[in-house]
């Protein structure tokens, strides 16, 4: 797995270095992010849901939950119970104000820790989904081994991320912007000028299709 860290001059280590940039960049994350995905990740999240609501779950986690987008967004399907985990209470306290704001206090709880030792029995959850997270954990295999010793056996467990396509144009496309302009936006506006430019690098070296499943099946998923 890449050793990619959002701070290079930083002796903290990684799962350190990306709670304190996702605490410094709370405040800005939700408008940036729509800007920088044009609105994307909303229809990526609506994706989730409607895999997660076929499956109807009666209990969901959504690891790495950040300001609760896909959380509140889970609660139109018929769960009785969505727990909201992250490590980033700058992330967590914006989602609890959102979750708040919606009215869904009594459906979503907002809890904050260690996606890679999480503070929940065995078994314990129908569904779990993370988005644009798993590549954010310290130990990738460590993190999804966590997930499915809590996840139900025969439960739904979803990713939702971004990689490097593959494909002419697309690469080429891909490359330049988030190379280039993603960066650029994310110093004009960002209070972390590296957070951005971390996001990126993460993305184009995280494992997709075949390499992914592949690490999925040896944690058990």
């Amino acid at each position: 797995m890449s050793k990619i860290k959002p701070y290079k001059d930083s002796d903290l280590g990684k799962k350190e270095q990306v709670t304190q940039m996702f605490d410094t960049i709370s405040g800005d994350y939700d408008g940036l992010n729509r800007v920088i995905s044009f609105g994307i990740d909303i229809k990526w999240r609506k994706k989730v849901v409607k895999i997660v609501k076929d499956a109807n779950p009666d209990s969901i986690l959504d690891v790495a939950t950040g300001t609760g987008d896909l959380a509140i967004n889970l609660a139109e399907t018929n769960a009785s119970r969505i727990v909201g985990f992250d490590i980033s209470s700058g992330m967590l306290e914006i989602g609890k104000t959102k979750v708040t704001k919606k009215a869904l206090d009594s459906k979503i709880e907002m809890i904050l820790g260690d996606s890679e030792s999480m503070p929940f029995e065995d078994n314990s959850f129908d569904a779990i989904t993370v988005a644009f997270g798993v590549r954010n954990f310290e130990s990738l295999e460590n993190g999804l081994k966590e997930i499915y010793r809590v996840l139900k056996p025969n439960g739904t467990f979803v990713i939702l991320e971004t990689s490097m396509p593959d494909k002419t144009p697309y690469k080429q496309g891909y490359n330049f912007y988030t190379k280039n302009i993603l960066p650029l936006i994310g110093k004009m506006f960002s209070k972390d000028r590296s957070a951005y430019k971390y996001l990126c690098e993460s993305a184009s070296v995280f494992p997709y299709g075949e390499a992914l499943n592949n690490i999925l099946r040896k944690s058990g998923l």
